[in-house]
């Protein structure tokens, strides 16, 4: 049996900007994108801490260091700069490996620098 897991999330993440006029997706800084294991392109469900908000959409890759977390098209109609985001993906495991799984989580703060991990 297959189960459906959390891969990885970026906790507390801050919304830096937003741009309705953008086709989607949810900018994510790539530094970030990869220390949890996130790829361009891969789905994600954000759920906005300040509204209540929950989306689905795509992550790509924003500039390394640079803390980007941008809302793009409709859902930048979900938030506003300095929202607070969890963003989560998810992967498909095998029931026995699920028992044993642990995510990889970062915490962030201030400029989306990160202040706490878990399973990297």
């Amino acid at each position: 049996m297959q189960v459906c897991m959390l891969k990885s999330k970026l906790h507390r993440a801050q919304v830096t900007a937003s741009s309705l006029d953008y086709e989607g997706s949810l900018t994510i800084a790539v530094d970030l994108m990869e220390q949890v294991g996130m790829r361009p392109y891969e789905r994600v469900l954000a759920s906005n801490l300040a509204n209540g908000e929950r989306f689905e959409t795509y992550a790509i890759p924003g500039p390394s260091g640079s803390g980007a977390i941008v809302l793009n098209g409709a859902t930048a109609h979900l938030g506003q700069v300095g929202d607070r985001l969890t963003i989560m993906s998810f992967g498909f495991l095998d029931s026995r490996e699920a028992d044993a799984w642990e995510p990889k989580v970062i915490v962030l703060g201030e400029d989306n620098r990160v202040i706490n991990t878990r399973g990297l």
